[in-house]
Protein backbone atom coordinates (compact mmCIF):
# COMPACT_ATOMS: atom_id res chain seq x y z
CA UNK A 1 0.00 0.00 0.00
CA UNK A 2 1.40 3.66 -0.85
CA UNK A 3 1.49 5.45 1.30
CA UNK A 4 1.71 3.64 4.31
CA UNK A 5 -0.60 6.08 6.25
CA UNK A 6 -0.63 3.96 9.71
CA UNK A 7 3.01 4.24 10.24
CA UNK A 8 5.28 6.07 12.73
CA UNK A 9 6.70 8.62 10.29
CA UNK A 10 3.23 8.63 8.61
CA UNK A 11 2.59 12.32 9.05
CA UNK A 12 4.98 15.23 10.18
CA UNK A 13 3.41 18.52 10.69
CA UNK A 14 5.57 22.17 10.43
CA UNK A 15 4.31 25.71 11.59
CA UNK A 16 5.99 28.73 11.26
CA UNK A 17 9.29 27.68 9.72
CA UNK A 18 10.32 27.75 5.72
CA UNK A 19 11.13 24.65 3.98
CA UNK A 20 13.94 24.45 1.67
CA UNK A 21 16.17 22.01 -0.30
CA UNK A 22 20.04 22.39 0.25
CA UNK A 23 22.60 20.13 -0.82
CA UNK A 24 21.97 17.77 1.80
CA UNK A 25 17.80 17.74 1.64
CA UNK A 26 14.69 18.92 2.54
CA UNK A 27 14.96 21.04 6.01
CA UNK A 28 13.08 23.22 8.01
CA UNK A 29 15.13 26.39 9.13
CA UNK A 30 12.92 28.74 11.18
CA UNK A 31 15.33 32.11 12.87
CA UNK A 32 15.45 31.99 16.94
CA UNK A 33 17.25 35.16 17.25
CA UNK A 34 19.08 37.84 14.58
CA UNK A 35 22.03 35.51 14.69
CA UNK A 36 20.54 31.91 14.84
CA UNK A 37 19.23 30.16 12.50
CA UNK A 38 17.56 26.62 13.11
CA UNK A 39 17.89 23.72 10.69
CA UNK A 40 16.16 20.31 11.12
CA UNK A 41 15.82 17.94 8.17
CA UNK A 42 12.79 15.74 7.09
CA UNK A 43 12.50 12.00 6.32
CA UNK A 44 10.95 12.52 3.16
CA UNK A 45 11.76 9.53 1.76
CA UNK A 46 9.83 7.65 4.89
CA UNK A 47 6.97 10.10 4.91
CA UNK A 48 3.46 9.63 3.49
CA UNK A 49 2.51 13.23 4.34
CA UNK A 50 3.76 16.88 4.78
CA UNK A 51 1.22 18.74 7.15
CA UNK A 52 1.99 22.35 6.27
CA UNK A 53 0.48 24.85 9.28
CA UNK A 54 0.39 28.39 9.33
CA UNK A 55 3.00 30.68 8.88
CA UNK A 56 4.80 28.37 6.47
CA UNK A 57 6.69 28.74 3.26
CA UNK A 58 8.23 26.32 1.16
CA UNK A 59 10.79 26.44 -2.44
CA UNK A 60 9.83 24.58 -5.27
CA UNK A 61 13.06 22.46 -5.42
CA UNK A 62 11.92 21.26 -1.95
CA UNK A 63 8.56 20.28 -2.99
CA UNK A 64 9.62 18.99 -6.32
CA UNK A 65 11.72 16.75 -4.03
CA UNK A 66 8.84 15.80 -1.70
CA UNK A 67 6.98 14.81 -4.91
CA UNK A 68 9.96 13.02 -6.36
CA UNK A 69 9.59 10.76 -3.14
CA UNK A 70 5.47 10.00 -3.44
CA UNK A 71 5.03 12.49 -0.41
CA UNK A 72 1.82 14.12 -0.50
CA UNK A 73 1.68 17.73 1.09
CA UNK A 74 -1.24 19.38 2.69
CA UNK A 75 -1.76 22.62 3.93
CA UNK A 76 -3.20 22.89 7.15
CA UNK A 77 -4.50 25.36 9.90
CA UNK A 78 -2.81 25.53 13.56
CA UNK A 79 -2.37 21.76 14.74
CA UNK A 80 -3.16 19.32 11.63
CA UNK A 81 -7.03 20.50 12.14
CA UNK A 82 -8.20 22.08 9.01
CA UNK A 83 -7.39 21.20 5.22
CA UNK A 84 -7.52 23.76 3.39
CA UNK A 85 -5.84 22.31 0.17
CA UNK A 86 -3.93 19.11 -1.19
CA UNK A 87 -0.46 18.68 -3.35
CA UNK A 88 -0.36 15.04 -4.15
CA UNK A 89 2.59 13.56 -5.94
CA UNK A 90 1.84 12.32 -9.74
CA UNK A 91 3.23 8.82 -8.99
CA UNK A 92 0.34 8.11 -5.87
CA UNK A 93 -1.08 4.94 -6.57
CA UNK A 94 -4.85 4.79 -7.69
CA UNK A 95 -5.25 1.44 -6.34
CA UNK A 96 -7.34 2.71 -3.16
CA UNK A 97 -9.45 5.29 -5.76
CA UNK A 98 -10.46 2.78 -7.94
CA UNK A 99 -11.44 0.84 -4.81
CA UNK A 100 -13.65 3.39 -3.59
CA UNK A 101 -15.15 4.14 -7.08
CA UNK A 102 -15.85 0.33 -8.20
CA UNK A 103 -17.58 -0.07 -4.76
CA UNK A 104 -19.32 3.61 -5.23
CA UNK A 105 -20.70 2.96 -8.38
CA UNK A 106 -22.31 -0.43 -7.95
CA UNK A 107 -25.77 0.00 -6.19
CA UNK A 108 -25.21 -3.37 -4.09
CA UNK A 109 -21.45 -2.74 -2.75
CA UNK A 110 -22.05 0.59 -1.77
CA UNK A 111 -25.37 -0.11 0.01
CA UNK A 112 -23.02 -3.07 1.77
CA UNK A 113 -20.38 -0.38 2.89
CA UNK A 114 -23.71 2.08 3.93
CA UNK A 115 -25.07 -0.46 5.97
CA UNK A 116 -21.68 -1.71 7.91
CA UNK A 117 -20.58 2.08 8.46
CA UNK A 118 -23.91 2.38 10.46
CA UNK A 119 -23.14 -1.08 12.13
CA UNK A 120 -19.91 0.02 13.08
CA UNK A 121 -21.74 3.07 14.70
CA UNK A 122 -23.26 0.52 17.01
CA UNK A 123 -20.33 -1.31 18.14
CA UNK A 124 -20.86 -4.79 19.70
CA UNK A 125 -24.89 -4.24 19.23
CA UNK A 126 -26.68 -7.30 18.13
CA UNK A 127 -28.45 -6.41 14.96
CA UNK A 128 -30.54 -8.73 12.74
CA UNK A 129 -28.90 -9.84 8.69
CA UNK A 130 -32.08 -8.77 7.61
CA UNK A 131 -32.02 -5.35 8.90
CA UNK A 132 -32.69 -2.03 6.29
CA UNK A 133 -31.05 1.38 5.58
CA UNK A 134 -34.08 2.88 6.45
CA UNK A 135 -34.32 1.17 10.08
CA UNK A 136 -30.05 1.88 10.65
CA UNK A 137 -30.87 5.61 10.00
CA UNK A 138 -34.03 5.51 12.55
CA UNK A 139 -31.90 3.43 15.08
CA UNK A 140 -29.05 6.10 14.65
CA UNK A 141 -31.33 9.11 15.46
CA UNK A 142 -32.81 7.42 18.73
CA UNK A 143 -28.99 6.49 19.85
CA UNK A 144 -27.76 10.07 19.22
CA UNK A 145 -30.83 11.46 21.04
CA UNK A 146 -30.04 9.02 23.89
CA UNK A 147 -26.51 10.47 23.73
CA UNK A 148 -27.54 13.67 23.91
CA UNK A 149 -29.60 12.77 26.88
CA UNK A 150 -26.87 10.74 28.78
CA UNK A 151 -24.15 13.71 28.63
CA UNK A 152 -26.73 16.59 29.31
CA UNK A 153 -27.61 14.41 32.70
CA UNK A 154 -23.75 14.24 32.94
CA UNK A 155 -23.23 17.95 32.62
CA UNK A 156 -26.10 19.46 34.81
CA UNK A 157 -27.53 20.86 31.75
CA UNK A 158 -31.15 21.11 30.69
CA UNK A 159 -32.86 19.64 26.94
CA UNK A 160 -30.14 19.57 24.39
CA UNK A 161 -30.57 20.04 21.20
CA UNK A 162 -28.27 20.31 18.16
CA UNK A 163 -28.65 23.92 16.36
CA UNK A 164 -25.96 24.57 13.42
CA UNK A 165 -26.61 28.07 11.93
CA UNK A 166 -23.72 29.65 10.30
CA UNK A 167 -25.68 33.03 9.96
CA UNK A 168 -26.25 33.32 13.64
CA UNK A 169 -23.25 31.96 14.74
CA UNK A 170 -22.41 33.66 18.05
CA UNK A 171 -25.93 33.27 19.05
CA UNK A 172 -25.58 29.92 20.06
CA UNK A 173 -25.00 28.35 23.02
CA UNK A 174 -21.36 26.99 24.03
CA UNK A 175 -22.21 23.01 23.61
CA UNK A 176 -23.29 23.96 20.11
CA UNK A 177 -20.01 26.20 19.40
CA UNK A 178 -17.55 23.65 20.94
CA UNK A 179 -19.21 20.70 18.75
CA UNK A 180 -18.91 22.76 15.25
CA UNK A 181 -15.31 23.90 16.18
CA UNK A 182 -13.96 20.21 17.05
CA UNK A 183 -16.18 18.33 14.29
CA UNK A 184 -14.24 20.90 11.52
CA UNK A 185 -11.04 19.91 13.21
CA UNK A 186 -11.96 15.91 12.99
CA UNK A 187 -13.16 16.34 9.23
CA UNK A 188 -9.47 18.12 8.84
CA UNK A 189 -7.60 15.52 10.44
CA UNK A 190 -10.06 12.86 8.07
CA UNK A 191 -9.85 14.97 5.38
CA UNK A 192 -5.63 14.41 5.30
CA UNK A 193 -6.17 10.78 5.74
CA UNK A 194 -8.28 10.49 2.88
CA UNK A 195 -5.80 12.58 0.25
CA UNK A 196 -2.88 10.85 1.57
CA UNK A 197 -4.24 7.26 0.80
CA UNK A 198 -4.91 8.55 -2.55
CA UNK A 199 -8.94 8.61 -1.81
CA UNK A 200 -11.73 10.99 -3.54
CA UNK A 201 -13.57 13.01 -0.55
CA UNK A 202 -16.30 13.79 -2.71
CA UNK A 203 -17.33 9.99 -3.44
CA UNK A 204 -19.25 9.40 -0.13
CA UNK A 205 -21.27 6.00 0.63
CA UNK A 206 -23.79 7.87 3.06
CA UNK A 207 -23.70 11.39 2.59
CA UNK A 208 -23.80 12.75 -1.51
CA UNK A 209 -23.46 15.72 -2.90
CA UNK A 210 -21.02 17.70 -1.67
CA UNK A 211 -17.01 17.69 -2.23
CA UNK A 212 -16.72 16.13 1.60
CA UNK A 213 -19.04 13.83 1.46
CA UNK A 214 -17.09 10.97 2.31
CA UNK A 215 -15.07 12.45 4.80
CA UNK A 216 -18.26 13.21 7.01
CA UNK A 217 -19.14 9.72 6.41
CA UNK A 218 -15.63 8.52 8.41
CA UNK A 219 -15.93 11.56 10.73
CA UNK A 220 -19.59 10.01 11.96
CA UNK A 221 -17.75 6.58 12.82
CA UNK A 222 -15.80 9.16 15.56
CA UNK A 223 -18.11 11.53 17.27
CA UNK A 224 -19.38 9.67 19.70
CA UNK A 225 -16.03 9.28 21.54
CA UNK A 226 -14.64 12.40 20.11
CA UNK A 227 -16.31 15.86 19.67
CA UNK A 228 -19.71 15.02 21.59
CA UNK A 229 -18.04 14.80 25.02
CA UNK A 230 -15.47 17.25 24.49
CA UNK A 231 -18.20 19.59 23.47
CA UNK A 232 -20.36 18.83 26.49
CA UNK A 233 -17.28 19.52 29.05
CA UNK A 234 -17.13 23.08 27.71
CA UNK A 235 -20.72 23.82 28.26
CA UNK A 236 -19.77 26.58 31.11
CA UNK A 237 -16.82 27.54 28.36
CA UNK A 238 -16.24 31.16 27.46
CA UNK A 239 -14.09 30.75 24.52
CA UNK A 240 -15.94 27.23 23.56
CA UNK A 241 -14.22 27.44 19.90
CA UNK A 242 -10.82 27.83 20.98
CA UNK A 243 -10.82 25.63 23.72
CA UNK A 244 -12.43 22.56 21.59
CA UNK A 245 -9.43 22.64 18.91
CA UNK A 246 -7.41 22.94 21.75
CA UNK A 247 -8.50 20.02 24.04
CA UNK A 248 -9.46 18.03 20.68
CA UNK A 249 -6.07 18.17 19.38
CA UNK A 250 -4.81 17.02 22.67
CA UNK A 251 -6.93 14.42 22.68
CA UNK A 252 -5.90 13.16 18.90
CA UNK A 253 -2.85 12.13 20.53
CA UNK A 254 -3.64 9.79 22.65
CA UNK A 255 -6.46 7.94 20.59
CA UNK A 256 -3.63 7.80 17.76
CA UNK A 257 -6.85 8.40 15.69
CA UNK A 258 -5.12 8.29 12.34
CA UNK A 259 -4.00 4.52 12.13
CA UNK A 260 -7.89 3.49 12.64
CA UNK A 261 -8.98 5.77 10.32
CA UNK A 262 -6.93 4.04 7.42
CA UNK A 263 -8.03 0.50 9.31
CA UNK A 264 -11.70 1.51 8.82
CA UNK A 265 -11.35 2.78 5.77
CA UNK A 266 -9.67 -0.01 4.11
CA UNK A 267 -11.94 -2.57 5.65
CA UNK A 268 -14.89 -0.77 4.33
CA UNK A 269 -14.22 -0.32 0.96
CA UNK A 270 -12.44 -4.47 0.66
CA UNK A 271 -13.94 -6.22 3.34
CA UNK A 272 -12.38 -9.65 2.37
CA UNK A 273 -8.63 -7.93 2.50
CA UNK A 274 -6.32 -10.37 4.76
CA UNK A 275 -5.21 -7.76 7.76
CA UNK A 276 -1.29 -7.40 7.10
CA UNK A 277 0.26 -9.66 9.60
CA UNK A 278 3.73 -7.83 8.85
CA UNK A 279 5.16 -4.63 7.65
CA UNK A 280 5.99 -4.51 4.02
CA UNK A 281 9.73 -3.57 3.00
CA UNK A 282 10.06 0.16 1.84
CA UNK A 283 10.97 -1.16 -1.84
CA UNK A 284 7.31 -3.02 -1.33
CA UNK A 285 5.64 -0.36 -0.01
CA UNK A 286 6.20 1.92 -3.07
CA UNK A 287 6.13 0.12 -5.44
CA UNK A 288 4.45 -3.47 -4.48
CA UNK A 289 0.78 -2.27 -6.54
CA UNK A 290 1.12 -1.09 -10.22
CA UNK A 291 1.45 2.45 -10.72
CA UNK A 292 0.52 2.43 -14.12
CA UNK A 293 -1.07 -0.18 -16.22
CA UNK A 294 -3.15 -0.87 -19.28
CA UNK A 295 -7.26 -1.46 -18.93
CA UNK A 296 -9.00 -4.31 -20.94
CA UNK A 297 -12.60 -5.38 -20.75
CA UNK A 298 -12.00 -8.72 -21.11
CA UNK A 299 -8.26 -9.42 -20.12
CA UNK A 300 -8.63 -6.71 -16.75
CA UNK A 301 -5.16 -5.03 -16.22
CA UNK A 302 -2.46 -5.34 -18.65
CA UNK A 303 1.26 -4.24 -17.91
CA UNK A 304 2.11 -0.59 -19.99
CA UNK A 305 5.56 -0.03 -22.20
CA UNK A 306 4.59 -2.78 -23.99
CA UNK A 307 4.30 -2.83 -27.45
CA UNK A 308 1.41 -5.00 -28.13
CA UNK A 309 1.62 -4.50 -32.38
CA UNK A 310 2.52 -8.15 -33.08
CA UNK A 311 0.01 -9.38 -30.91
CA UNK A 312 -2.77 -7.50 -32.24
CA UNK A 313 -1.91 -8.53 -35.40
Amino acid sequence: MLPRVADSLSFLYLDMVRVLQDDTGVCAQIQVSPGRTDTVYIPTAALSCLLLGPGVSITTPALTTLARHGTSVVCVGAGGVRTYAGVLPDSLTTHWLEQQVTTWTDQTRRLDVAVRMYRMRFQDAELPDTVTLEQLRGMEGQRMKALYKILAQQHGIGRFRRNYHPDQWHAQDPVNLALSSANTCLYGIIHAALLALGLSPALGFVHTGKQHAFVYDIADLYKAETTLPLAFALHQSDNPEQEARRRFREKLRLLKLLPRIVRDVQSLLTPDRPAATSAPTPTTERTGIELVHLWDPKRGTLPAGVNYAARDE
